[in-house]
């Protein structure tokens, strides 16, 4: 368990419908939470239009909050409907490795 970590942490995947990179996304972010044996439930928000948006401050599809904190925060002035991508050790692509999100989530916690 990353850190003696005993509370249940609350993890948010943010995204919204034709997006092709939040279900690999969820797989990974799966994985960590086994293999770390971290104490957290997943929920969806699917985010379905601009108005929705713009009050969430989605920064994309997929984002994922931990507690409430995106593990890749960004300053912003307008929240829309767009898509997200993250620099991995391949390139950029449309969700993080279970190696980014394993260190983001230790760096969290």
């Amino acid at each position: 368990m990353i850190d003696s970590l005993k509370n249940m942490i609350e993890i948010t995947l943010l995204y919204f419908d034709g997006c092709p990179s939040w279900v690999p996304a969820l797989e990974n972010l799966r994985k960590v939470i086994e293999d770390k044996h971290i104490p957290a439930d997943i929920t969806l928000l699917r985010i379905d239009d601009s108005e929705q948006a713009q009050r969430e401050h989605f920064l994309g599809s997929l984002s994922i909050r931990v507690n409430g904190v995106d593990l890749w925060p960004e300053e912003r002035a307008n929240y829309t409907l767009s898509c997200r991508v993250y620099k991995t050790p391949t390139g950029l692509k449309g969700s993080p490795t279970v190696e980014m999100l394993t260190e983001r989530l230790h760096k969290l916690l």
